[in-house]
């Protein structure tokens, strides 16, 4: 009689679903174009190219050779807290509340308290991935810090994951008091608009923090202890690690403490004290909502604007202005779209927060406002290529296909239209506010500065077809794309770097007149050959 085999012990349901939330994250929500030889084993096989920007970047933490432990933690803390809220922001609204996953799970004893923990475990997984990648080069520093040590590698990595569940948490927090007090019908919205306040929060507190740590000429940590730092969270963390492996500070200590205390209330509201919340926004969000009575159609002006003499004349094919008309009534309406669009562009936002804070001079224009300002142009000019690139990815991709059906040769109609909808909206909005900033608080003349954008913003609208063959609205959603949006953002801002600076070195030699021309003229060839190349691509096969 043959032996009967000992079963095996289940995994945790909490296990389970981690791993599951982590190999969506790995191969997507979609098996389109997939193959078992591509599919990414690992995070640090799917981020390759992101973890090598950061880890780049974490170069930038050698000018603290030799300085105070706090000083340098401060920073690091600083940029930590801008990368890591930058990817758990724009991806928690995915993750969290997908109305696909719900058709399996919601009828599966699943409590929502595992189901919250296994999403949020792969984000925290994620995060210190992209955190230990960009404190790189800081661990070797703080070794040699002025009061630094050994020990300071394993307290700062401690610190950082700490500060990865904080970042987490506040971001879960937010939509679940959201709910409760807001309840469904208006908790699409408000998740788009908490969404853009903590990225705008975040930017601005992390610029905020690294620019104190830099410009106090008294850098012992005893100085740069000013009273607002005890408010702000990467101070926090930057205290853990003195208080542990640099000057034993006894208000290092206070604001470890701080930080440790907020963390853990942030975790226990969110995770247990309101994790029924969640449970009812994931029911809620997958129930169609209740019908509502006839009423006019809200965007008829979008049409109106469309057949207008502005618009027909710069897009003369009705599928020009069927793809104008499809882009601005998504990035209205569409609640998938408005999550990931918004919170991805929150940053150009704090910009004139940011200019402000390291601009102001005495006796006129200082030079670094005049960087900043022309900066600031050129970030806002960026914007196009950023939100078509977002505009790429929706849940109703499948839909896409109405594309191929049509009588249209190619994908350049749809692109051109779309590329008309986020020039005109958001960004040309978003540039008259900062111009009315800046000839406010600089002055009139200083306009110019904000020229090299202006201009620059044609081409960049065409980059993402030109690059990636980006359509609106045709790939599926997937979380992956998200860690990778913080890639593109290093790169626009490398971008918009480079630009500046060579449009203010113009601009204090008097060679600024040469100089706009000269881009023109770039500008103009740019858009010639990027316009006769995107004419000539055909529709894809479909899959």
């Amino acid at each position: 009689m043959s032996a009967i085999p000992a079963k095996t012990k289940a995994a945790p349901a909490a296990t389970t679903l981690r791993r599951l939330f982590l190999t969506v994250f790995l191969r997507g929500h979609t098996s389109r174009g997939l193959s078992k030889e591509t599919v990414p084993r690992s995070v640090g096989q799917k981020l390759a190219l992101t973890l090598l920007l950061y880890a780049a970047l974490s170069l930038v933490a050698l000018i603290f050779i030799g300085r105070p432990v706090f000083a340098l933690s401060a920073y690091l803390h600083a940029m930590t807290f801008l990368f890591l809220g930058m990817f758990v922001t724009v991806s928690a609204g995915e993750m969290l509340f997908n109305k696909e996953e719900s058709d399996v799970l919601m009828h599966r004893p699943v409590t929502s308290k595992d189901l919250l923990w296994a999403k949020i475990g792969v984000l925290t997984q994620v995060s210190l991935w992209i955190a230990g990648a960009a404190n790189l080069a800081g661990f070797f520093v703080g070794v040699g810090a002025e009061d630094g040590g050994w020990l300071f590698p394993i307290v700062h990595a401690l610190s950082t994951g700490v500060e990865a569940l904080l970042c987490t948490g506040c971001v879960v927090l937010t939509y679940q008091l959201c709910l409760r007090w807001f309840g469904r019908e208006r908790l699409e919205n408000l998740m788009t608009t908490m969404q853009v306040l903590v990225m705008v929060a975040m930017t601005v507190g992390s610029q905020l923090m690294s620019r104190e740590v830099a410009t106090l000429q008294a850098i012992a940590s005893a100085d740069l202890k000013v009273w607002w730092m005890f408010l702000v969270p990467p101070a926090w963390f930057a205290g853990l690690d003195d208080a542990v492996a640099g000057s034993h500070a006894p208000s290092s200590a206070a604001m470890g403490a701080i930080g440790i205390l907020a963390t853990g209330l942030v975790l226990w509201f969110a995770f247990t004290k309101l994790a029924e919340s969640y449970q009812t926004g994931l029911q809620a969000m997958s129930e169609a909502p209740a019908p509502r009575p006839e009423r006019p159609r809200r965007l008829e002006w979008l049409n109106r604007l469309a057949a207008g003499g502005l618009v027909r004349r710069a897009l003369k094919s009705p599928v020009e202005r069927a793809g104008f008309i499809l882009t601005i009534a998504y990035l209205l309406r569409d609640r998938d779209v408005k999550l990931r669009v918004y919170p991805g562009i929150a940053p150009i936002f704090a910009m004139p927060a940011i200019i402000m804070l390291n601009g102001h001079g005495g006796k006129g224009l200082a030079e670094f406002a005049a960087f900043g300002i022309c900066f600031a142009g050129v970030f806002v000019a960026l914007t196009p290529t950023l939100i078509l690139d977002l505009l790429s990815y929706t849940q109703q991709w499948r839909a896409a296909e109405v594309f191929q059906i049509a009588p249209t040769r190619g994908p350049w109609a749809l692109q051109r239209g779309a590329q008309l909808a986020v020039i005109a909206f958001p960004c040309l909005p978003m540039l008259a506010i900062f111009g009315v900033y800046v000839g406010i608080a600089q002055g009139p003349k200083n306009l110019l500065l904000l020229l090299p954008g202006v201009l620059s913003m044609p081409p960049y609208a065409l980059m993402p077809a030109l690059v990636g063959g980006a359509v609106p609205l045709s790939k599926p959603n997937e979380e992956a794309k998200s860690a990778g949006r913080s890639l593109k953002m290093m790169g626009a801002m490398l971008m918009a770097f480079v630009l500046a600076g060579f449009g203010s070195l113009a601009w204090y030699t008097g060679w600024f007149t040469y100089f706009l021309l000269a881009e023109a003229a770039m500008i103009a060839l740019a858009c010639w050959f990027a316009d006769s190349v995107l004419r000539q691509v055909r529709w894809k096969p479909l899959d």
